[in-house]
């Protein structure tokens, strides 16, 4: 996300995702993954006076980014809550909401939270310190049907059910403790050409069950009809095609699976409508940024 300290990284897409806002200067507006502020510092630029800006983090650490500004206010709670955290500082309608997902480059920069291959350290993977629950808990206690399902379907890895044996087959002796432990359980399905990449799904599998990531991103986008005001905006980044799905599939059709609700007439109806064309980063910005290189932006309007 954002170089606040030396932890955050230029945001991904920065100007192209505010753009996507289409920002009214006396408007309300919520960046649901603040980071470093990247974003929302942007966002702020183009409010006027009267303009408010609301930000969630469910991060601790990102608290200490918070921007001294009196139109900005800063949430400490996960996204999947916004309508309930927006409803208590009295806002029931909002003009635009920025969303980027994934993991923000200073959680893969800190080696002690357990989100990157390079490091080796506990099994964490938790984006909010709150959360017992962590990457230790699903590696070594989850059973090995859990955990093949984990890795099929959050890592898309074809060999989920072997992995799973793998990782079964070796706690019964000595539990996993640590992203070393872990490695080296695998280490037979991590050829040397693919290694780190099948070595990043099966992080991101477990990331995503660790912080239940698009059970959030759904709950999050279904509460988006109801807050938004007709004309407001939604402006999203995705890394992965779990979330992208999710969002294109959503503003299509204003639901995940089966078929969208019609009229009389037999048109579709969906609460927002598809604005602009898929927005992916330049190679300059990739080259100055190698964690743009996923991403996609997709922005809508409420209609």
């Amino acid at each position: 996300m954002e170089t606040m300290g030396p932890m955050y990284h230029k945001p991904v897409l920065l100007s192209e995702s505010v753009d996507g806002l289409n920002i009214a200067k006396g408007g309300v507006y919520v960046d649901v993954t603040f980071g470093g502020g990247g974003h929302s510092k942007e966002i702020l630029k183009r409010l006027g006076k009267d303009g408010k800006l609301f930000a969630f983090d469910q991060d601790e650490d990102a608290l200490e980014n918070a921007i001294d500004d009196g139109r900005f206010t800063l949430i400490n709670e996960n996204y999947r809550y916004i309508r309930q955290f927006l409803k208590f500082y009295g806002i029931r309608k909002v003009d635009g909401i920025l969303a980027d997902f994934g993991v923000s480059s200073h959680q893969f920069d800190r080696p002690e939270r357990g989100f990157s291959t390079r490091f080796d350290a506990d099994l964490d993977m938790r984006m909010s310190q709150r959360n017992e629950f962590s990457a230790h808990t699903i590696v070594n206690h989850y059973s090995c049907d859990e955990l093949k399902r984990v890795l099929f379907e959050n890592g898309e890895l074809r060999n989920a059910k072997a992995m799973a044996g793998a990782i079964e087959a070796a706690r019964k002796t000595t539990p996993i403790k640590t992203t070393s432990d872990l490695k080296q359980v695998l280490k037979k399905f991590l050829p040397g050409a693919k290694e780190h990449k099948i070595l990043a799904q099966v992080y991101q599998a477990i990331r995503i069950e660790v912080n239940q990531e698009l059970l959030a991103v759904k709950e999050f986008l279904l509460q988006t009809e109801e807050l938004m005001e007709p004309g407001g905006r939604l402006s999203i980044i995705s890394y992965h095609s779990l979330e992208d799905r999710l969002v294109k599939r959503y503003i299509r059709a204003g639901l995940f699976e089966g078929e969208p609700e019609k009229d009389f007439y037999g048109n579709i109806l969906v609460p927002f409508k598809k604005v602009g064309p898929l927005i992916v980063p330049s190679p300059g910005e990739i080259a100055l940024n190698n964690r743009a290189r996923s991403a996609k932006l997709r922005i809508a309007e409420r209609i």
